[in-house]
């Protein structure tokens, strides 16, 4: 079965307006693109899309809480879950930029990490 989608690329500041042609859930064909990158993203947004998630988690005894975000992409349909379980995560203090905050988040194999000192 063919398919067409028209996506925008957000790999970089063009913004390309690309279409993509599908068979069978395979991409056959991107066009719009103006570099490589955009086909890269293409293929990657149509067979099977990721994005980083940032958030923030509990500090305890602060009303101050942690900015962290997942250390590469996760899959785009588990970003709810990823949110649902670092609303139960609270960190003590100190934490360093980078530490990881939870493992293998969702089962995805991907940590969350902070994204700054907080002592």
């Amino acid at each position: 079965m063919l398919e067409e989608r028209i996506i925008t690329c957000i790999n970089c500041p063009m913004g390309c307006r690309m279409n993509v042609q599908l068979e069978d859930g395979a991409v056959k064909s991107v066009t719009g693109n103006t570099c490589k990158r955009g086909e890269t993203y293409a293929h990657q947004e149509c067979t099977m899309p990721v994005r980083m998630v940032t958030a923030v988690v509990a500090v305890k005894d602060s009303p101050m809480p942690l900015s962290v975000k997942t250390r590469t992409p996760i899959p785009k349909a588990k970003i709810f879950e990823c949110m649902k379980e670092l609303s139960r995560v609270t960190v003590s203090r100190p934490v360093h930029e980078k530490d990881v905050v939870l493992e293998n988040v969702c089962g995805t194999g991907v940590d969350v990490i902070a994204t700054r000192n907080l002592l």
